[in-house]
């Protein structure tokens, strides 16, 4: 579904990606792991077309996108959930859901409606309030759901978990897989290895913008490296 091929990237002088190859499958979840500026978060901007590429290409479902704007990608079912609460704090859940349907106004949205508050019935409690009034959790809830408005098929979360409980990540990551279950293949940024090794079925270790292992996450999860470096030994 999804392919990188020898990508690279940079913020002026500073490398930031050295040829990243990587692929997620169609009903796939895979995971990206790696320390604070590892390259994470900039592997996820290359495939939504927010940085450049200095090198390589991308394919989606075989096409190559290397280099399209935004919203084409977008279009094409690319849907990526940044990092952080980036919700418009000023206006209602509903209406922060309602802007994800943009590229598909001219559809009839009610059904999308249905099932972001199927996965998560405190929005459909909350789509009068401010967004700006909602929980740090209800937040992430609010930001999923309306990259769902979206129509997605790959779904890039980075850092999901940031900031929320242990029992709300249980929680989110108990509807990330119903999405996934339900057909929305997924690309996963997150700092809480243990957790994405347990979700993905697949996973890559970036180091200083290099891919430095990779494997069935039930695989690395075992790893004496991994589990060293990000569970704990």
């Amino acid at each position: 579904m999804l392919e990188l091929e020898a990508v690279s990237a940079s913020y002026g002088a500073i490398r930031a990606l050295d040829r990243v190859s990587l692929r997620v499958d169609a009903g796939q979840i895979a995971c990206l792991l790696g320390a604070n500026g590892a390259g994470k978060t900039t592997t996820l901007n290359c495939v939504s077309g927010v940085v450049p590429l200095s090198g390589g290409r991308i394919r989606f479902e075989g096409e190559n996108i290397t280099g399209l704007p935004i919203d084409q990608i977008v279009g094409r079912g690319v849907i990526q959930v940044p990092e952080g609460r980036e919700i418009f704090p000023e206006l209602t859940v509903a209406d922060n859901l309602a802007l994800g349907t943009w590229l598909h106004r001219r559809k009839p949205a009610g059904d999308l409606f249905d099932r972001v508050y199927d996965y998560f019935p405190r929005l459909k409690e909350r789509e009068k309030q401010h967004a700006g009034t909602l929980s740090g959790g209800e937040q992430q809830m609010l930001m999923i759901g309306r990259a769902l408005m979206a129509r997605p098929k790959l779904l890039l979360l980075d850092e999901p978990s940031l900031g929320l409980s242990p029992i709300l990540i249980e929680q989110v990551f108990a509807i990330l897989a119903r999405i996934h279950a339900d057909g929305v293949a997924i690309l996963l940024v997150e700092q809480n290895a243990r957790v994405a090794l347990s979700v993905s079925q697949y996973g890559y270790v970036l180091e200083n913008g290099e891919i430095r292992l990779q494997g069935a996450s039930n695989t690395l999860i075992d790893n004496p490296e991994i589990r060293a470096a990000y569970l704990g030994g």
